[in-house]
Protein backbone atom coordinates (compact mmCIF):
# COMPACT_ATOMS: atom_id res chain seq x y z
CA UNK A 1 0.00 0.00 0.00
CA UNK A 2 1.70 3.25 -0.92
CA UNK A 3 1.59 6.38 1.61
CA UNK A 4 -1.11 8.17 -0.22
CA UNK A 5 -3.25 5.37 -0.12
CA UNK A 6 -2.66 4.83 3.49
CA UNK A 7 -3.45 8.02 4.12
CA UNK A 8 -6.57 9.04 2.26
CA UNK A 9 -7.67 5.30 3.66
CA UNK A 10 -7.38 7.50 7.78
CA UNK A 11 -8.12 11.01 6.18
CA UNK A 12 -11.55 10.51 7.33
CA UNK A 13 -10.62 9.51 10.69
CA UNK A 14 -7.75 11.61 11.42
CA UNK A 15 -10.01 14.74 10.42
CA UNK A 16 -12.57 13.23 12.98
CA UNK A 17 -10.05 12.80 15.83
CA UNK A 18 -8.17 16.11 15.35
CA UNK A 19 -11.58 17.67 15.59
CA UNK A 20 -12.94 16.00 18.75
CA UNK A 21 -9.72 17.01 20.38
CA UNK A 22 -9.63 20.36 19.73
CA UNK A 23 -13.20 20.74 20.60
CA UNK A 24 -12.18 18.73 24.17
CA UNK A 25 -9.20 20.70 24.66
CA UNK A 26 -6.73 18.67 28.03
CA UNK A 27 -4.15 21.06 29.96
CA UNK A 28 -0.38 19.32 30.48
CA UNK A 29 -0.13 16.17 33.17
CA UNK A 30 -4.07 15.74 32.43
CA UNK A 31 -4.73 14.68 29.05
CA UNK A 32 -6.54 11.22 30.12
CA UNK A 33 -9.41 11.28 27.78
CA UNK A 34 -6.91 12.45 24.69
CA UNK A 35 -4.39 9.59 25.37
CA UNK A 36 -6.98 7.07 25.61
CA UNK A 37 -8.32 8.27 22.28
CA UNK A 38 -5.04 8.22 20.78
CA UNK A 39 -4.00 5.02 22.07
CA UNK A 40 -7.27 3.61 20.49
CA UNK A 41 -7.12 5.17 17.16
CA UNK A 42 -3.31 3.61 17.23
CA UNK A 43 -4.60 0.05 17.97
CA UNK A 44 -7.13 0.19 15.63
CA UNK A 45 -4.17 1.39 12.76
CA UNK A 46 -2.92 -2.00 14.17
CA UNK A 47 0.29 -0.72 16.19
CA UNK A 48 1.44 -1.85 19.36
CA UNK A 49 0.58 0.91 21.95
CA UNK A 50 2.13 1.30 25.54
CA UNK A 51 0.53 4.27 27.42
CA UNK A 52 0.84 6.25 30.80
CA UNK A 53 4.38 7.01 29.35
CA UNK A 54 5.46 10.05 31.96
CA UNK A 55 2.10 9.97 32.85
CA UNK A 56 -0.03 10.67 29.88
CA UNK A 57 1.98 10.22 27.05
CA UNK A 58 1.01 7.76 24.10
CA UNK A 59 3.83 5.78 22.40
CA UNK A 60 2.98 3.96 19.17
CA UNK A 61 4.87 1.35 17.25
CA UNK A 62 4.89 0.53 13.77
CA UNK A 63 7.20 -1.91 13.08
CA UNK A 64 8.50 -2.64 9.68
CA UNK A 65 9.34 -5.86 7.58
CA UNK A 66 12.86 -5.20 7.75
CA UNK A 67 15.36 -4.57 9.99
CA UNK A 68 17.23 -1.09 9.71
CA UNK A 69 16.65 2.69 10.62
CA UNK A 70 13.81 3.82 12.82
CA UNK A 71 11.84 7.14 12.29
CA UNK A 72 10.14 8.73 15.61
CA UNK A 73 7.35 11.20 15.56
CA UNK A 74 6.50 13.52 18.28
CA UNK A 75 2.94 14.91 18.47
CA UNK A 76 1.84 17.42 21.51
CA UNK A 77 -1.58 16.81 22.86
CA UNK A 78 -1.42 19.17 25.89
CA UNK A 79 -3.79 22.77 25.49
CA UNK A 80 -3.53 26.56 27.01
CA UNK A 81 -5.52 27.79 29.61
CA UNK A 82 -6.78 29.96 26.55
CA UNK A 83 -10.74 30.95 25.92
CA UNK A 84 -11.10 30.02 22.16
CA UNK A 85 -12.98 32.53 19.96
CA UNK A 86 -12.47 31.59 16.67
CA UNK A 87 -16.46 30.42 16.17
CA UNK A 88 -15.27 27.42 14.57
CA UNK A 89 -17.99 24.20 14.42
CA UNK A 90 -15.54 22.51 16.67
CA UNK A 91 -14.16 25.11 18.92
CA UNK A 92 -13.38 23.89 22.28
CA UNK A 93 -16.23 22.88 24.75
CA UNK A 94 -14.19 24.15 27.82
CA UNK A 95 -14.04 27.32 29.67
CA UNK A 96 -10.45 28.66 29.55
CA UNK A 97 -9.19 25.66 27.98
CA UNK A 98 -8.04 25.56 23.99
CA UNK A 99 -5.47 24.04 21.53
CA UNK A 100 -3.76 27.40 20.55
CA UNK A 101 -0.73 26.94 19.64
CA UNK A 102 -0.93 25.46 16.38
CA UNK A 103 0.52 21.61 16.81
CA UNK A 104 -2.75 19.61 17.06
CA UNK A 105 -1.59 16.59 15.32
CA UNK A 106 1.63 17.87 13.85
Amino acid sequence: MSFRSSAEKWKDEAIRLRRHIHQNPELGHQEFETAKLVAQFLEDAGLEVETGVGGTGVVGLLKGGREGRTIGIRADMDALPIEEKTGLPFASVREGVMHACGHDVH
